[in-house]
């Protein structure tokens, strides 16, 4: 049994730009917190590490006029249950939570929006459960292969990760908030950073935000490593509206727009999206805009 402990909803009280109503649901011993607003068709979306889903709230705005908008916090962020030990933070455990709440809203035709840790969970899923998804949008975000390196390239982008992955301990010492700005272009008002940090109260509360790092795979006998090849195979064949949008400013996956582009048959019939000024969370740089293209590609792809 996974042993949780839980942020103080007090510390959630007036952040800016977002005040909406919490919906709650138990899964596994532990609360999982999401926001929905409006009606129609749903659209999820996931984000990554050490975000959460204020990450997505300027979508909400634009999106929900029209549209089902679903935005959760993964167990370990936002205002879900924090699991104490890093062992019980196993991608198993986070796919598995994903599937639990997809099944108890039951939700289908979906539309799934995927940011960072959002595809590398969210994509694999999609894969598992392709009748369930509509639509895909792919942001800033990467399909690992697990299978080591092979060749120059992949050293040069294995070393850059390393190196990533072994900061990302010291940053996990810092304020969320500190991580958050480092990966946006605009300038983050303290009471913004302020926002991400509040899951947060101190380093007890961050043991899912530490693993992540460490969960993606790099070897074949990686625990992930499965879960990426089974969604390339699937991906490799997809059929269904896809779009891409990744930003000019990310350092970290801003080269895999292409990788995408080439792998998902379908993503080709809609054209790339670059969105200018914006760095690795470009939800936060330019999210109303992103959420304008997203109600567009729905229109163009019923």
């Amino acid at each position: 049994m996974v042993s949780f402990i839980r942020t103080p909803d007090t510390v959630f009280d007036s952040l800016p730009g977002y005040s909406f109503v919490p919906h709650y649901m138990e899964i596994n011993g532990g609360r999982l917190h999401y926001i929905e607003e409006g009606q129609g068709e749903i659209i999820l979306c996931l984000h990554g590490e050490p975000s959460w889903s204020y990450l997505y709230r300027k979508f909400f705005p634009v999106l929900s006029k029209n549209y089902r908008v679903i935005a959760f916090d993964f167990f370990g962020f936002g205002k879900s249950d924090k699991p104490v030990s890093e062992d019980d933070c196993t991608y198993q455990f986070h796919f598995d939570a994903l599937r639990a709440f997809v099944e108890k809203l039951d939700l289908r035709d979906i539309t799934l929006v995927v940011q960072d840790w959002g595809g590398l969970i969210g994509l694999p899923f999609a894969a598992s459960f392709p009748d369930r998804f509509k639509r895909l949008v792919i942001m800033n975000t990467g399909l690992p292969s697990g299978q080591g390196i092979r060749s120059l390239s992949e050293l040069i982008k294995g070393f850059a990760f390393f190196m990533w992955r072994r900061a990302s301990a010291g940053l996990m010492k810092k304020p969320v908030g500190v991580t958050i700005q480092m990966g946006c272009k605009t300038k983050l008002p303290p009471e913004v950073k302020d926002a991400y940090s509040a899951p947060f109260p101190d380093n007890t509360y961050k043991a899912a935000a530490r693993k992540f790092p460490h969960l993606v795979p790099t070897r074949p006998s990686d625990e992930a490593t499965p879960y990426m090849q089974k969604a390339r195979k699937v991906l490799g064949e997809w059929n269904k509206p896809v779009q891409i949008i990744f930003s000019d400013g990310d350092p970290i996956t801003g080269h895999l727009d292409k990788f995408f582009n080439k792998l998902i048959p379908s993503a080709s019939k809609n054209p790339m999206i670059k969105i200018i000024g914006a760095g690795h969370f470009l939800q936060e740089d330019k999210g109303e805009e992103i959420a304008a293209h997203i109600e567009q590609f729905i229109i163009k792809n019923p």
